[in-house]
């Protein structure tokens, strides 16, 4: 499995949690367990299992996430000028933490973390919900990560 497909099965994860509100253990134990047996035949995420090098970033991420989501909610709101959190789709709202947590926590480069955040957007929502990301991505880039 590819950093970019770990990539979208944290986003996976975090999308099912944002309904369900699991604990961060739990969630992963189902994801990275019952999903893959369940999954593999529908969707092509869930046919080979993370190797050890992605299962390391999928955790630390996932848990990070969780962990630090109030301070990652904060940055959203800061930077999506005119947009409360709670208007924003629950997929841009993943989408923004997962990226924020990679650039602030995980040393992703800059870069690679925005251009992933708005591929996932373009292959999950829309190029309207890409553009939005990409907007409150490079304000949050300009700002806090110099």
């Amino acid at each position: 499995m590819s950093r970019r497909l770990a990539r979208e099965l944290v986003l996976h994860m975090l999308f099912s949690n944002d309904f369900i509100d699991e604990s961060a253990d739990a969630v992963l134990e189902t994801s990275l367990a019952h999903n893959f047996d369940l999954f593999s035949d529908e969707h092509e995420l869930y046919r080979i299992a993370p190797a050890a090098a992605q299962d390391g970033y999928i955790h630390d991420a996932f848990k990070g996430i969780m962990e630090h989501m109030p301070e990652l909610d904060m940055y959203i709101e800061k930077y999506a000028v005119g947009w409360s959190i709670s208007r924003m789709s629950r997929l841009t709202r993943c989408i923004l933490r997962l990226c924020m947590y990679e650039m602030l926590y995980m040393q992703v480069p800059v870069g690679a973390s925005v251009n992933e955040g708005v591929e996932l957007a373009k292959k999950y929502d829309s190029e309207e919900s890409a553009s939005f990301i990409n907007g409150i991505l490079g304000a949050f880039v300009a700002k806090e990560m110099v």
